[in-house]
């Protein structure tokens, strides 16, 4: 077996060491079998007759020396297995000795009966060999021993099962069951066995056992962790493990019993010492540490909740409990081994500072309680605390101080009454009142809830006999009895105010009608909006019908008016709440209207208020109509409703009209091409001009279309089409919501187009261009101001296509001739051009255009310095450079100073953005570099020229001095 891929705490297992034990006995057992006790056979030929063999004297020497050989092998392995004790200290072992034992001498038994054992034994026979004899006596006791070992396996085979479950068993109970079965199977070895009949073989084994059982209790019961453990189940884990140790004992004297009955059986006494000595010690240790977890509980039963609820001094029942468990702690780190007897007397003194510790808690919790009690939270809490300490186990001495503490509840209780008392006449005249009770039931609710708080307790004291019968308790009831009767008072004085209130209001309330109507608003009284219906159902008839049932519940008698009225609260609610929703109903149409909407309605509303004129003046709560009554006051709602929904879908047409004319935008630029070019100026302003036609199209249609739809809308309300003078206000707020619309439409167009004037977003291109002596803008910034200027007119001039229309009607008006030659078209725009917004925003639009052509002018001045290029006259300033007659010197500045020109001219940007406007300087730059370029070719020209004509000068001079140097020679060459 591979134990070493096992982790150590798990080969070192108890039950684990003594299964591999086993295992490796059974897997060693062919080994030991064949390979170590195996006799050899001879290795002369044995195939003749023994008289033959018998005769050759090589034979008889080669089978005396192997019958040698197997003597001592046999002598040798009956010593070994004599010498041989069991390998561990449970009964488990022994068995395994015997099995051992008996396979071992069972297979040598067996090989000295092979035919060829034999055969070497009759030809040694027969030749009268000394070494025959020797090897008969080996081969007597190797069978003797094999009988014994053979009679022993099988009889402790029989016990077997019962020690694996005494050694294995999953708990203490499989121990306790097995023990008695375990006993009887021993006692019938006893009886039965040949061989373990004798105290010799049988107290040994029984020791094992015993050994085995304190084995199991020592393991289980691990006093490091025991008292960490849940406290019930280590009291029950010690019990068991007594009852287990008590069995073993018990089970022997029963089986004792048995044998000294029956008379005939063999005597069955052993040394009580050996087999009962260590586990009738573990018993003591076993009571010892039950009653030390039994102390831990009483102590935690005492220092509960309760007693923290009590007291009110929880730190301290808290210290008393960390103290309690403090006692365990030596025992958790223990030197020695309390279950050996070798530790009895350390674990004697271990339990003396236990007690004594015990005490001094003891002696501290008396103390802690008799302060305690003096200064109690709770008479009920702490007398309940009591009853049921006499109830439950815990500590005598301390509960014996508990029981003395009846005298200190009957203080407490005083004092709670006397605060009961302050609490009832310092709220006599405003008490406080539960959530939803009335106020003088509330009031009775109250005085009663204070009296329950009292009377409770009284009643829970007379639990304890002759409690109240005491001195003290005679003065508690006389105190508690004084409190009783002025509550009882002041009851009765609340009941009789709330009777004769009732007697004389009800009536009164009941005859109220059921609709009031109020003015909410400083219009006049005949405006529909500042006018509100009121369910005319008092608050004070709902608290008499609350108030009634709350008094019979308190077992008062009620007034049969107010009973009736209570019986039928369900009937005045349901009405009540019928004509709240109602009139809610009612509120809500009429908040959905506005002014004109009102007007307009008016004859419909007031048809309505004839409809609710009963429940103002005839109806009251006594009335049986009241559900016809609100039954046609909700078919008069609802069909004024529905006509106001047909009013207000014409209105969201309307308006859906309106809202898509007011988004138009009338100034849509043209989308950006793919080669990132710009449109040109005019180009940009024709195609906002061409997309805002197209635009004034449609919205002329969609105004065109509002008269249409105010017409559908006279249907509804029964008038005649067109010039209704019911309809001449109606027709007035909308003509008023166009006019808004119209202005809000251009001044979110006029300040979107600002917005787009003011971005760094380039909308258009112009260019910039030489025309000397000036460098100008194309188109110029006058005619790009005044196309804007024109363009911001014509956004707002859209007003002109929006006609007004005639007093009174939703028709437009027709065109009006002045002259002959003049028509006046009657429009929005006269309204809209002068409004203050629009002028000003108009005005900011030009200004910041103005601004940014400014900038531009601005951005030009900076060529300027390149300005001697167009300004000055080339050919003169060329002529006046020849007759100066300049250097080359001077040439060479001249002509550095128009390359560099023409360079620095070509490395400026193309294209200049400032803010809606792209300026474009590619001819420009191109025009000043030409300007350069012809400078430079001037100047080279006259260069060439003065150069050339030096070239000329100096081939003279040459030819000159050559002539003269060869009439010098000449004149030499005759002078010699």
């Amino acid at each position: 077996m591979h134990w070493n891929r096992l982790p150590k705490e798990a080969v070192d297992a108890p039950s684990l060491q003594a299964f591999k034990a086993r295992l490796d006995v059974a897997l060693g057992m062919p080994l030991l079998l064949t390979g170590l006790i195996k006799l050899d056979m001879p290795t002369v030929n044995l195939d003749g007759e023994v008289s033959v063999l018998a005769t050759v004297p090589e034979v008889v020497e080669d089978l005396e020396s192997c019958v040698m050989t197997w003597q001592n092998l046999i002598s040798t392995t009956l010593e070994e297995q004599m010498e041989k004790v069991p390998e561990g200290n449970g009964p488990l072992a022994e068995i395994d000795l015997w099995c051992v034992r008996n396979a071992i001498l069972s297979y040598l038994n067996e090989q000295t009966k092979l035919p060829e054992v034999e055969k070497v034994l009759a030809v040694l026979q027969e030749a009268e060999s000394e070494r025959v004899r020797d090897l008969h006596i080996v081969i007597n006791d190797l069978r003797e021993y094999c009988v014994e070992a053979l009679d022993n396996a099988r009889f402790l085979s029989t016990l077997e099962h019962h020690l694996k479950n005494l050694a294995h068993g999953a708990g203490f109970n499989i121990i306790l069951d097995t023990i008695p079965s375990l006993m009887n199977a021993l006692r019938m070895v006893w009886i039965v066995s040949r061989y373990y009949n004798t105290e010799e073989r049988m107290v040994p084994l029984m020791e094992r056992i015993a050994w085995e059982i304190s084995n199991r209790v020592c393991q289980a019961v691990d006093l490091r962790t025991l008292f960490k453990e849940d406290r019930a189940a280590a009291k029950k884990k010690i019990a068991e493990a007594k009852s287990t140790l008590e069995q073993w004992k018990k089970s022997y004297f029963a089986v004792r019993a048995q044998i000294q009955a029956s008379g005939g059986e063999q005597h069955w006494e052993f040394d009580r010492q050996l087999l009962f000595g260590k586990t009738d010690h573990m018993i003591s240790i076993c009571q010892d540490l039950y009653d030390i977890l039994q102390v831990i509980e009483e102590f935690y039963n005492v220092f509960g909740s309760e007693l923290k609820v009590v007291t009110g001094d929880a730190k301290q029942v808290d210290d008393l409990l960390r103290r309690a468990d403090e006692l365990t702690s030596p025992m958790e780190e223990l030197a020695f081994d309390p279950f050996s007897l070798e530790g009895a007397h350390d674990w004697k003194s271990v339990m003396k500072k236990f007690k004594a510790g015990v005490s001094i808690i003891e002696e501290d919790a008396k103390n802690f309680i008799d302060k305690s009690f003096k200064n109690l939270r709770s008479a009920e809490t702490a007398f309940d605390m009591l009853l049921n300490f006499k109830n439950t186990r815990c500590r005598e001495t301390i509960n014996k101080q508990l029981m003395m503490k009846f005298n200190d509840i009957l203080d407490q209780y005083c004092k709670e009454v006397e605060n009961v008392k302050q609490i009832f006449v310092q709220n006599l005249t405003d008490p406080p009142l539960f959530k939803n009770h009335p106020p003088l039931a509330g009031a009775i609710y109250w005085c009663r809830s204070l009296f329950h708080r009292i009377k409770h307790t009284i009643v829970r004291f007379q639990e304890v006999e002759g409690l109240l019968a005491s001195g003290r308790g005679k003065e508690v009831r006389k105190i508690y009895l004084k409190v009783a009767r002025k509550m009882k008072e002041y009851e009765d004085q609340k009941y009789d105010q709330w009777r004769d209130e009732t007697e004389k209001v009800l009536p009164l309330l009941l005859e109220k009608t059921l609709l009031i109507f109020i003015t909410v608003t400083k219009e006049p009284i005949n405006t529909e909006k500042g006018v509100q219906f009121l369910v005319n159902f008092s608050p004070r008839l709902q608290e008499i019908i609350i108030e009634t049932k709350y008094m019979e519940q308190l077992g008062f008698p009620v007034p049969e008016i107010a009973r009736n009225v209570a019986l039928q609260e369900d009937r005045y609610l349901r009405y009540a709440d019928g004509l709240k929703r109602m009139m809610d109903d009612y509120h809500n149409v009429i908040e959905t209207l506005n002014e004109a909407e009102t007007k307009l309605l008016d004859d419909h509303i007031q048809d309505l208020w004839k409809v609710f004129k009963p429940g103002q003046k005839r109806l009251n709560w006594n009335s049986l109509g009241i559900a016809d009554f609100t039954v046609r006051c909700k078919k008069a709602i609802k069909k004024f409703e529905s006509l106001v929904q047909q009013i207000h879908a014409n209105s969201r047409d309307i308006n859906d009209n309106l809202l898509q004319i007011e988004s138009t935008n009338l100034f849509k630029f043209p989308l950006s091409r793919s080669d990132d070019m710009l449109p040109k100026m005019k180009e940009f302003f024709e195609y906002i001009k061409c997309e805002r036609t197209k635009d004034i199209d449609q919205m002329v249609r969609k105004y065109a279309a509002i008269p249409q739809l105010l017409s559908q809308l006279e249907g509804h309300v029964n008038m005649k089409s067109g010039r209704s003078s019911k309809l001449a206000p109606y027709y007035a707020y909308w003509e008023n919501r166009i006019y808004h619309m119209l202005i809000q439409l251009i001044l979110k167009n006029l300040q979107a187009f600002n917005a787009a004037v003011l971005a760094n977003v380039p909308l258009f291109q112009i260019e910039a261009v030489l025309s000397p002596p000036k460098i100008i803008l194309l188109p110029s910034a006058s005619e790009i101001y005044k196309i804007t200027a024109q363009c911001i007119q014509h956004c707002i001039e859209v007003t002109k296509h929006f006609v007004r229309w005639m007093h009174g009607t939703c028709i437009e008006c027709p065109p009006q001739r002045v002259t002959e030659d003049e028509v006046i078209t009657f429009s929005f725009y006269s309204d809209v051009s002068q409004n203050p917004l629009i002028t000003e925003q108009a005005a900011l639009i030009t200004q910041n255009v103005h601004g940014v052509l400014t900038s531009l002018s601005t951005y030009l001045n900076h060529w300027e310095r390149y300005s001697l290029l167009w300004t000055v006259d080339k050919d003169m300033a060329i002529k006046k450079l020849a007759d100066e007659k300049p250097s080359y010197v001077t040439f060479d500045e001249k002509l550095q100073f128009y390359v560099k020109t023409a360079q620095e001219v070509t490395q400026q940007p193309l294209i200049k953005d400032e803010q809606f406007i792209r300026l474009c300087l590619s001819t420009l730059v191109s025009a000043v570099e030409d300007r350069a370029k012809d400078w430079m070719i001037s100047h080279g020209k006259l260069l060439n020229e003065f150069a050339r004509n030096e070239l000329f000068s100096l081939q003279e001079e040459i030819r000159v001095g050559v002539l003269c140097s060869c009439c010098l020679m000449q004149l030499s060459l005759i002078s010699r």
